[in-house]
């Protein structure tokens, strides 16, 4: 009788503690963003907050280096969400650029959220007006493990350069509006949504100059690698006085694949559901019509659930 009553309160005491693994799954999100100069981060803070509401799971934006960072934070199980370039994320799941042969195999997409736009930042008086103008300069391509990097990379290949053309600098956006105001970099590449602050910054105390891109070099750019897009940044931003041409990638928010179906369903919910709730300018652009753009991945079974239950195809 004992052994009877001992051997159910163990299956009891077993019982009881898988149902507390089962409550505590997905209790606690954290979404991985960018520099706090940038957009994803302000932006994944109101984001956080919408799921945090709407799921009642708890979600923390933090700060990081942002795309090619996250994705391996992502992958080694240091977060459960992050903001990470389109480009960036096929890359990773190919196993190319920045992950040649380590190709990442457990990160999801829950969807695409607003254009990200190269923006290639000087002065007035830099003299700097075409890309090929950066040769031999003092050039910041991105912090480290940052997509901004190969963005960097290609337009310049894309205009016959390399890295070995410029003298690169590995700053942040912020370190890198900071160096051009204070002459130590006479450029930067930003891969950020428009305005981005740290420019916005910037333009407050200089007279701030985006380098466009010449249409056939943005036309070979489209062709060469489907994730770009033509873009233009509308006269007065930055205080500019004329629209300048250039190319974009697309955010989009990842996930790992141990998030169950139901929290990830959830979460695909909060975003597109409430997107206008939120106060950031590139919150617009959170739509439901456009959530699978540029995605090269596959999406998470609980976001591809809620996709196909609002009429939206996963192919």
């Amino acid at each position: 009788m004992r052994k009877m009553k001992l051997f159910l309160s163990t299956v009891l005491l077993m019982g009881m503690a898988l149902f507390l693994a089962a409550c505590s799954e997905d209790e606690f999100l954290q979404m991985l963003t960018g520099g706090t100069s940038g957009t994803y981060y302000p932006l994944g803070g109101e984001m956080a907050t919408n799921i945090s509401e709407a799921t009642g799971i708890q979600t923390d934006a933090v700060s990081s280096n942002a795309s090619a960072d996250n994705v391996i934070a992502l992958s080694e199980g240091d977060a459960e969400l992050a903001f990470v370039q389109t480009d960036v994320m096929s890359n990773a799941v190919d196993g190319i650029n920045s992950f040649e042969g380590n190709p990442v195999d457990n990160v999801l997409a829950i969807g695409a959220l607003y254009p990200e736009t190269i923006q290639i930042v000087t002065t007035g008086n830099s003299g700097i007006t075409s890309v090929e103008d950066l040769a031999g300069k003092s050039v910041s391509v991105g912090a480290p493990g940052s997509g901004t990097y190969v963005n960097a990379e290609q337009i310049l290949e894309i205009h016959g350069m390399t890295m070995d053309d410029i003298r690169p600098q590995n700053l942040d956006f912020g370190e890198s509006t900071g160096g051009i105001q204070d002459g130590n970099i006479d450029a930067a590449f930003i891969t950020a949504g428009t305005p981005t602050g740290a420019v916005e910054g910037l333009s407050a105390t200089v007279d701030v100059s985006i380098v466009p891109i010449d249409q056939e070099k943005i036309d070979e750019m489209v062709e060469q690698y489907p994730y770009y897009a033509a873009d233009t940044i509308p006269a007065g931003t930055y205080g500019l006085d004329e629209e300048v041409n250039t190319v974009a990638v697309l955010a989009m928010l990842a996930v790992v694949d141990s998030v169950s179906e139901d929290t990830a369903y959830e979460i695909t919910k909060a975003i597109y559901e409430n997107a206008d709730s939120m106060a950031h300018d590139k919150a617009q652009f959170i739509q439901l019509e456009t959530a699978l753009d540029g995605i090269g991945i596959d999406v998470h079974p609980g976001a591809q659930k809620y996709y196909e239950e609002q009429g939206v195809s996963v192919e």
